[in-house]
C-alpha cells in the first residue's frame, strides 16, 4: 500500500511570532522549521527560557509531537502531533497538567494561556493546566502581555460567538506582579477548557453597538490595599463622564513566597511579585468587548493615580478604534474564523487594528499554512472595514461529533 509522502516543513526566520507559528502548525498539522532565532545576539542567542517552557507545554498537551533544536538553540524543527489535552496517560496526573515556569521568566501567564485557549477547542479531551512555580506573573507586563483578569473577562467570552462556551474557567489561585527586573512572580493560575468542538461556528459580527457599562478589577499584591482605592478613584474620574455604569472590583492579596535557600537556612523563602495594577473591560449593547490593562513597573516610581488614569485613557482609545473586536483579541478571532467550516465569516474591525503589524503578520502566516486570503470592503463607519474570511474546515481531527 502506497504511503502519503510527508509534507516538507514550512520555513520561517526569527523569534518574532514564534508562538503564533507553533500554534498554527499544531492546528493544521504542518511541520515547521524556524531559523535565525536571535542568531545575532552576542549574549543570549537562541530560544529564550519562556519559549522553551512553551515548547514543553506544547509537548505535554499533544501526542506524537517531535521537537528538535540546534546546539545553540537558533534553529527549531517542530513536527506537530495530535492535540490530546489533559487526557490520562499523556502527561496529565489526575486529569491536570502541572506546568512550572522558571524563575527567570519575563512573560506574563497570558503568554502561555492565550495560545492554549486557541488549541483547547480542537483537543481530543478537555484541557486542564495548572501554571505554577516561581515564574508565574498574573499581572500585565512591560513585555506586552495582558493580565489574567483581561483574559478571563475580555477574551474567553469571545469564544461564545463560535459556539464554544461550556465548562471554560480561568482561576487565579495566587496573584503576583512581575518581580525584580521583571522576572518571575510566584503566582498560580489554572485554566480549565472543557468544551471541544469539531468545527467553530461561522460568525457574522457587523454591529459593534454602543458601550453600556464598564467593569474592572484593581489588584494589590503584598502592598497596601489603599492603592486599589486610589487606582479606582483615578479611573472612575475619567470614565464616569462617559459611562456612569462603571464598577471596579478590589482584590487585595498577600505576596507569594518562593524558595530562596541560604547557606545556613536551605529552606528559606522570600516574598516576590509585589505591586498593583488595574484591568478594565467595556461591554457594548451587542456584547462586544474592549479592554485595557496596566500594572506598576518592577522598579516602582509610578503612583496609583497616574496608572489608574492612564488605564482609563487606554480603554477610551481602544473604544475609539471601533470595530467588533479590540486589538488584544483580533488575532484570536481571526485564527478561529480561519479554522472554522468552509463558509464565509465576516467581522467589522477598526482600520487601526487591521492595519497593525500583528494582524498583518497573522494574515501572512495563515496564507503560508494554506488558508485562503482575506477579503475587505469599506464599512458604513469610515474608521472601520469589514473583513471576510473563508474557513479552512480542518477543525478537530480527534473529535468525530460537532
Amino acid at each position: 500500500m502506497a504511503t502519503t509522502p510527508a509534507q516538507p516543513p514550512l520555513k520561517f526566520n526569527g523569534s518574532k511570532y514564534l508562538i503564533q507559528r507553533l500554534v498554527l502548525a499544531t492546528l493544521t498539522g504542518r511541520p515547521i522549521r524556524i531559523s535565525q532565532i536571535r542568531a545575532s545576539s552576542p549574549t543570549s542567542p537562541g530560544l529564550a527560557s519562556y519559549e522553551v517552557s512553551f515548547l514543553r507545554l506544547l509537548e505535554s498537551i499533544t501526542n506524537g509531537s517531535h521537537i528538535e533544536f540546534s546546539y545553540t538553540g537558533t534553529t527549531l524543527l517542530y513536527k506537530p502531533g495530535l492535540i490530546t489535552g489533559s487526557a490520562a496517560g499523556h502527561g496529565a496526573s489526575g486529569g491536570v497538567i502541572r506546568h512550572e515556569l522558571p524563575a527567570e521568566c519575563t512573560r506574563g501567564a497570558s503568554y502561555f494561556i492565550l495560545p492554549l485557549c486557541l488549541l483547547a477547542p480542537f483537543s481530543k479531551a478537555q484541557v486542564n493546566v495548572l501554571f505554577t512555580g516561581p515564574g508565574v506573573i498574573t499581572s500585565s507586563t512591560d513585555t506586552g502581555d495582558v493580565s489574567v483578569d483581561t483574559v478571563r473577562t475580555a477574551l474567553l467570552p469571545l469564544f461564545k460567538n463560535f459556539g464554544i462556551e461550556r465548562n471554560i474557567e480561568l482561576r487565579v489561585l495566587r496573584r503576583s506582579n512581575a518581580g525584580r527586573d521583571g522576572k518571575g512572580g510566584g503566582g498560580e493560575v489554572q485554566l480549565v477548557f472543557g468544551h471541544q468542538v469539531r468545527l467553530p461556528k461561522t460568525i457574522h459580527l457587523l454591529n459593534a453597538g454602543r458601550v453600556k457599562r464598564v467593569r474592572g478589577v484593581a489588584y494589590s499584591t503584598g502592598v497596601a490595599g489603599a492603592n486599589n482605592a486610589r487606582l479606582i478613584e483615578a479611573a472612575r474620574g475619567v470614565l464616569n463622564e462617559f459611562a456612569p455604569d462603571t464598577y471596579i472590583f478590589s482584590d487585595v492579596s498577600s505576596a507569594p513566597l518562593v524558595s530562596a535557600p541560604q547557606m545556613n537556612n536551605p529552606t528559606a523563602k522570600k516574598k516576590t511579585g509585589l505591586g498593583f495594577g488595574l484591568s478594565l473591560v467595556a461591554e457594548t449593547n451587542t456584547n462586544m468587548l474592549y479592554s485595557a490593562d496596566i500594572a506598576s513597573p518592577p522598579t516602582g516610581g509610578e503612583t496609583p493615580e497616574d496608572l489608574g488614569r492612564r488605564c482609563a485613557l487606554q480603554l477610551l482609545e481602544s473604544i475609539e478604534q471601533g470595530g467588533c473586536v479590540s486589538n488584544v483579541a483580533a488575532t484570536t478571532m481571526f485564527t478561529l474564523m480561519a479554522m472554522g467550516s468552509e463558509d464565509v465569516g465576516r467581522i467589522s474591525i477598526g482600520k487601526d487594528v487591521v492595519g497593525s503589524e500583528q494582524v498583518l503578520q497573522l494574515a501572512r502566516d495563515l496564507r503560508s499554512f494554506g488558508m485562503s486570503g482575506w477579503g475587505m470592503r469599506d464599512s458604513e463607519d469610515d474608521d472601520e472595514v469589514i473583513v471576510s474570511i473563508v474557513g479552512r474546515g480542518v477543525g478537530n481531527v480527534g473529535r468525530k461529533i460537532a
